[in-house]
C-alpha cells in the first residue's frame, strides 16, 4: 500500500505541469516526492521483512553515503570539464583593469600587480 501511494505521488509531481509563479516550486515538489517515495520504500521494506531488519535499519545511511559519493562525483565531473573560455578571460582582465583606474580616480589604493 505504501508503494503505490509513493509511486502515485512521484509520478503526479514529475508530469504535473503547473503554471506556478515561482518557477523553483515544481523543482521542490520533486524532491518532496522523491523523498516520500524513498520513506515510503524504507517502510515497505520494515514492514514485510524481505530485507533482514538489522540492514534495513542502516539503509538510510547507506543513502546519505551514496548521495555524498554522487555529489562528489559531480562536482569532480564539473571540474574536469570546466569550459575554458579565452575570450571572456580578456574581457574579465579589461573589467578588471577599468576597475582599478576608477578606484584610482576616486583615491582608493588598490595595490599593484
Amino acid at each position: 500500500m505504501p508503494l503505490c501511494f509513493a509511486f502515485h505521488l512521484v509520478i503526479f509531481f514529475l508530469f504535473y505541469d503547473s503554471k506556478t509563479p515561482h518557477p523553483q516550486m515544481k523543482h521542490i515538489f520533486k524532491i518532496a516526492a522523491i523523498l516520500v517515495a524513498i520513506s515510503a520504500i524504507w517502510i515497505a521494506l520494515l514492514e514485510t521483512s524481505t530485507v533482514p531488519r538489522s540492514y534495513t535499519w542502516l539503509l538510510p545511511i547507506y543513502l546519505v553515503v551514496a548521495l555524498g559519493c554522487y555529489g562528489l562525483f559531480m562536482v569532480g565531473f564539473g571540474l574536469m570539464f570546466f569550459p575554458t573560455c579565452p575570450r571572456e578571460a580578456v574581457l574579465l582582465q579589461q573589467d578588471i583593469v577599468e576597475a582599478k583606474e576608477f578606484l584610482g580616480k576616486r583615491g582608493v589604493d588598490v595595490g599593484s600587480e
